[in-house]
């Protein structure tokens, strides 16, 4: 009797692996048919070398080296780094541009919740169109022709922001007024992309959930908080992410409007490491610098993920 229960069980082990085999369960791929796949995210992984890890070796490579474009490079191990600890110019440059981006974020976030929600709610149909391609049409717009615009707007002498104001400020001149004053000429131009990704976030809560919390007796705000919110909560951090990079970038308003004056009031991490690489020309610093630029953003996106978990909800 054992021998025939040994016989039955090689007789199922063999008729599983039989199925097995049918179904290609525990059968090694071969070589060719990865060849496809391969294939499909070949140009993706050219394009992630080319133009993301070439440029980041060579701007490690080079942050090792004083040079100035002309003479021969000179090895220097870690002294750009060191350099930038002791820079005040780097280190007002970083807390500058921290501040103009998190007051970027909160701004696009809060106002631009408050203008989809307007427009979600309260208006019909041709006005939404109309509200939605007015708000989004600056962002269409280049950053060379925006910040002339505003820089003629605010101009002290003649700018209609002054002569409307009834005031004498010269905005772009002041310590006090120049960083806030660019932070407003950010959100006008890029508010309506922030603006546009809420909306569509807002489209996506469903009604039902909104009538159900009407008729257990919340009111516009705990429906809002309970039920628009958490729904919306993977749009938000979204648009925080996309926001905060992109303002951790800010580039052309420094340069064209205030040249990073006065004083460094306005001077960016982005617009210093171009003086130094293109102005100064020391090459391996301005390297270095971009490097720290890179961390930094990488950091701070990562918080923002590994924050995500407690409050966006899937």
């Amino acid at each position: 009797m054992e021998a025939g229960a040994d016989r039955e069980r090689v007789a199922g082990r063999r008729a599983r692996q039989g199925a097995d085999r049918a179904g290609g369960v525990g059968l090694k791929p071969h070589r060719r048919d990865w060849l496809p796949g391969y294939l499909f995210i070949s140009p993706a992984v050219l394009l992630f070398l080319v133009f993301v890890a070439a440029p980041l070796l060579a701007a490690f490579g080079l942050s090792l080296f004083h040079w100035d474009l002309l003479s021969t490079p000179e090895f220097a191990g870690l002294d750009n780094f060191k350099q930038l600890v002791t820079d005040g110019a780097t280190v007002r440059a970083i807390v500058n541009t921290f501040v103009f981006a998190i007051s970027s974020v909160v701004t696009h976030i809060g106002i631009g919740m408050l203008l989809a929600l307007g427009v979600h709610r309260t208006m019909t149909r041709g006005t939404k169109y109309f509200v939605r391609t007015a708000y989004f049409f600056p962002f269409l717009v280049s950053w060379a022709a925006v910040a002339l615009i505003w820089k003629y707007v605010l101009d002290p002498a003649f700018g209609p922001a002054n002569y409307y104001l009834s005031a004498t400020t010269n905005w772009l001149a002041s310590p006090t007024w120049a960083l806030p004053t660019l932070i407003v000429v950010d959100w006008w131009h890029t508010i309506g992309y922030t603006f546009i990704i809420l909306l569509a976030g807002l489209q996506t809560v469903p009604a039902q959930l909104h009538e159900a919390a009407r008729v257990d007796g919340a009111n516009a705000w705990w429906r809002f908080w309970s039920v628009t919110l958490p729904v919306m909560s993977p749009t938000i951090f979204f648009a925080t992410v996309i926001t905060f990079i992109g303002a951790f970038q800010i580039f052309d308003p420094m340069v064209i409007m205030t040249q990073g004056g006065p004083d460094g009031a306005t001077r960016s991490i982005v617009q210093y490491t171009y003086e130094k690489g293109f102005q100064s020309f020391e090459v391996g610093y301005a390297a270095a610098l971009s490097l720290v630029l890179f961390v930094v953003i990488m950091i701070v996106t990562g918080l923002q993920f590994r924050l995500s978990r407690r409050w966006v909800h899937q």
